[in-house]
């Protein structure tokens, strides 16, 4: 018995296949998924500190960290102490960073090309308020308990 595939599903498929695609155009530039996407957060959010990347990035510290240590190491961002606690490290992109972020547009640009290849612009419109206002939607409900019990904020 086949059934209609649920919202869920296919969302996730989508977000699987986007990022597959991406990959597959994106392995000549050197960096893992993780670096890349790193980088991108890092475009929208310069100056920020670790642990609020980490938290936009929905990642752990730690992992956070690692990452950051190869792309530094490969010159891509640059670490600066904050001016009032020494212990707190704010992120830069170095100007090697802005060429690749360039290329890694790009790449987004011609996967979502892909991804949206017959579909209209009103469509496309439309598309995108819908699943701005699932988010939305979603993000309010999580604030929500659940059954009684207290939102999980992991």
């Amino acid at each position: 018995m086949l059934t209609q595939p649920t919202l869920g599903f296919v969302l996730h498929d989508v977000a699987r296949l986007l990022r597959k695609r991406f990959e597959q155009r994106a392995r000549d530039l050197g960096l893992t998924r993780s670096q890349w996407q790193t980088l991108a957060y890092l475009s929208q959010n310069e100056g920020i500190h670790q642990g609020g990347l980490a938290d936009i990035m929905e990642i752990e510290p730690i992992t956070l960290v690692r990452i950051l240590d190869k792309l530094e190491a490969r010159g891509l961002v640059e670490r600066r102490q904050h001016a009032a606690d020494r212990r707190i490290w704010l992120l830069f992109l170095t100007p090697e960073a802005y060429p690749l972020l360039t290329e890694i547009r790009g790449i987004g640009e011609v996967t979502r090309g892909e991804a949206l290849a017959g579909i209209s612009d009103q469509e496309r419109v439309q598309l995108l308020n819908t699943l701005t206002i699932m988010k939305s939607n979603l993000l309010e409900a999580c604030r929500l308990p659940v059954d009684g019990k207290e939102a999980s904020h992991g």
